[in-house]
């Protein structure tokens, strides 16, 4: 992974994962031990689905730019269908609670994508590529009086 990818990814991770333990600290406090691991699982899948994304996003921007808003929605359906199966197979779970999992996963996804945003903002992005050939200078046609 190249240096700006690993910096962009540890500028979203890193936000989510302290706001994750802050909501697992309340729903422990709140739900007791099942709500803390339900907490843990709701940001957990949420840094995970979320790093897959943008791991998979940058990829695509930088191999195949032409695909890059469609696979960009192709993800976003594939992560919300991942999630209705792992929602589904653990409805009837008593190995955590259903809410503080839902919380968890709610706030650690409005975290990652604020962070995201705002690390998209602070990114130097060049409009023009510096390394391309076509960088040269144009000769000069015409008189140059």
């Amino acid at each position: 992974m190249p240096s700006n990818d690993a910096r962009n990814l540890l500028q979203c991770a890193v936000p989510t994962a302290a706001a994750g333990v802050a909501v697992v600290a309340v729903s422990g406090v709140v739900a007791g031990g099942k709500g803390a691991i339900g907490a843990a699982v709701g940001t957990v899948l949420a840094i995970l689905f979320m790093g897959v994304g943008l791991f998979v996003l940058q990829w695509t921007a930088k191999t195949l730019p032409q695909l890059f808003q469609a696979m960009g929605l192709m993800l976003y359906v594939a992560q919300l269908l991942l999630l209705l199966i792992f929602v589904a197979l653990f409805k009837d779970t008593s190995l955590f609670n259903a809410k503080a999992f839902a919380l968890g996963l709610v706030i650690a996804t409005v975290v990652w994508m604020a962070a995201q945003a705002r690390a998209h903002m602070k990114a130097k992005i060049f409009y023009i590529d510096p390394d391309s050939e076509k960088s040269e200078k144009p000769e000069k046609t015409g008189s140059s009086s």
